[in-house]
């Protein structure tokens, strides 16, 4: 049988973690591809980058896809289990999962929204550059999603460590190891104090905070209220959620430099910086060079 695509995969997949169980996915990959009666080159063909299996690979989206759905849930690191939504869609026996069965729930919906940035209804056809676009940009939002799942798992301190990590990556502070000694202070409301430059003429303090819900103006407010007290000019309020509309519009209005990243910057940064994440493959796209074929 030649290798199933990710949409072919879904629903043996949903079958295969049925039991309500925690499963790991390495087990649950060997599983499917004994379903799917792979043979061992099959089972061990890579992606063109090298450093995946095609079958890996599927499932993986595959997975992504139901998880966006709510029909899994991701457990702890590797491991995943269905949901409630899912055991119910199985208790329906349905012939096949795919994409098209799984636009009739809400947040998979908002899911494509989110990273498919051209219109899918529209009637004119995708051009390549189309589809390497909007490619790319699943590729970011799941890689963000990812990321700050991660994050919001990580110990308080890693936290704060990943914070200075980052803006030392973006070219603040002196060397990483001063960004961490002066990131360790916890004082006043203050998780970290990081040079401006590398000559040190100014100070930025930081507050790293993983948070679950919206972070209001009080909230910001108390944090300018911290810099007060250290007699400091600047800040950088860096949170795993978002700010309250209240908050942005606070900050705009005084007299200190005070920035606010939330998640979706935060990952953003740390993706274009090469903080927490790796790269696993580059393309090189390439145009015509008109300047070569000029004649005469």
């Amino acid at each position: 049988m030649p290798l199933p695509d990710y949409q072919t995969i879904m629903l043996p997949l949903l079958r295969a973690v049925g039991d309500d169980e925690e499963h790991v996915m390495t087990d649950v990959i060997m599983e499917l591809s004994n379903e799917f009666k792979l043979s061992d080159e099959e089972r061990q063909r890579m992606l063109p980058s090298g450093v995946q299996t095609v079958m890996y690979n599927r499932v993986g989206w595959a997975r992504t896809y139901m998880l966006k759905a709510g029909l899994l849930e991701r457990k702890a690191r590797g491991k995943i289990r269905i949901t409630q939504r899912g055991k119910d869609v199985l208790s329906k026996k349905p012939a096949r999962i795919d994409q098209k069965f799984l636009q009739q729930f809400p947040e998979f919906l908002e899911f494509k929204k989110a990273s498919v940035p051209k219109d899918e209804e529209e009637e004119r056809p995708e051009t390549p550059d189309d589809l390497l676009g909007s490619g790319y940009q699943k590729l970011k939002q799941t890689l963000t999603e990812d990321l700050l799942e991660h994050i919001r798992n990580c110990s308080p301190a890693f936290f704060e460590n990943l914070v200075i990590d980052l803006l030392v990556a973006i070219g603040y502070g002196g060397s990483p190891e001063d960004a961490r000694r002066v990131g360790k202070s916890g004082d006043g409301g203050i998780d970290g104090v990081i040079k401006e430059d590398k000559l040190g003429l100014d100070e930025i303090y930081v507050q790293a905070k993983r948070w679950d819900g919206t972070v209001g103006r009080p909230v910001v407010q108390s944090f300018v209220g911290s810099l007060e007290g250290q007699k400091a000019r600047k800040g950088v309020f860096i949170t795993t959620s978002q700010f309250s509309g209240d908050a942005r519009e606070y900050v705009k209005h005084l007299e200190k430099k005070v920035v606010l990243i939330d998640g979706e910057k935060l990952a953003s940064l740390m993706i274009e910086h090469g903080v927490g994440v790796a790269q696993v493959a580059r393309y090189d796209i390439k145009k015509i060079d008109s300047d070569y074929f000029a004649e005469g």
